[in-house]
């Protein structure tokens, strides 16, 4: 059964984790990369399980390469050769490449998309297929920190659920949610990086500006914002909770939080959250 919206999705057991299967990539991006280093790097399949083919840009098929990853001529040929198939190309291609892929799949394959905004209805009919799962990675997805949101397609199998899982979880986190979701996921940890980049850089600004060493704001300010994250993820306490543990009265902090709030930060981020979920909503419309 699929987790709720709101909780991360577990750990897989080991003898799970043992299923090794062929893992294709159509389109060696940078995310694709960091997908499949992460596969590699914990084990969750030995690099040579995992191909893709060869591209106009031969650093990235090098890429792939450089992990022990097998190197194919033709899209065609890593759909053949593998059992669970990472459509991984820009957005704005995904119909051609899968008009042109429709010939050679077959229910056996697992398709899998992290292209943002292509809804599941557009990715059924341009496949044929009905056994896809859709994935919103984020890219901290770099790092090994990313945020990714799944939902599954109407002949998507438990195995098949669990496989996805297992990919995603070797780059972060995993949560499983209805489709209807999927706009405000952008908005929020699609987009979310961005505005934790601002915060660090005014945070360090503000630093700079209070007489601080550039390097020395910059690297309080990132180390603060992981530190505040980390407390959040590993203590389960709400935000709020935290935020007041660490408010003296009248001390330093509310009248930190005091300016902040003068200047809607709060208010801010919320509409910054909607304002990109209604953008993302426009533009898989369009």
């Amino acid at each position: 059964m699929a987790a709720p919206p709101h909780q991360p999705v577990p750990p897989l057991a080991a003898a799970t984790r043992g299923d090794v299967f062929r893992l294709g990539f159509i389109g060696p991006g940078n995310l694709a990369e960091s997908i499949a280093r992460g596969v590699a790097a914990s084990g969750v399949l030995p690099a040579s399980a995992i191909r893709t083919a060869a591209h106009r840009r031969a650093e990235r098929a090098e890429a792939f390469a450089s992990l022990g990853a097998r190197i194919l001529e033709t899209n065609a040929q890593v759909l053949d050769d593998s059992d669970v198939i990472i459509i991984s190309v820009k957005p704005q291609i995904v119909k051609q490449v899968l008009v042109e892929l429709k010939p050679l799949l077959s229910e056996d394959k697992l398709l899998v998309s992290i292209a943002a905004g292509i809804k599941m209805e557009d990715l059924q009919a341009w496949s044929g297929q009905r056994r896809i799962i859709r994935v919103m990675p984020n890219t901290p997805s770099a790092v090994g920190q990313a945020a990714s949101v799944m939902c599954l397609g109407e002949m998507a199998t438990e195995k098949d659920e669990n496989r996805v899982k297992s990919l995603f979880s070797a780059i972060g986190k995993v949560w499983t949610a209805e489709e209807k979701y999927f706009d405000a996921v952008t908005g929020l940890s699609g987009s979310g990086p961005a505005y934790i980049f601002l915060a660090i850089e005014a945070m360090a600004d503000g630093g700079v500006a209070a007489g601080l060493p550039r390097d020395l704001a910059l690297g309080l300010a990132s180390q603060t914002v992981l530190g505040a994250a980390t407390m959040v993820n590993q203590t389960g306490k709400h935000p709020g909770q935290l935020k007041d543990q660490v408010t003296s009265p009248a001390g330093t902090t509310i009248t930190g939080i005091q300016e902040l709030e003068k200047g809607a930060f709060r208010g801010t981020l919320i509409n910054a959250v909607v304002a990109a979920t209604k953008r993302c909503r426009e533009l898989s419309q369009s």
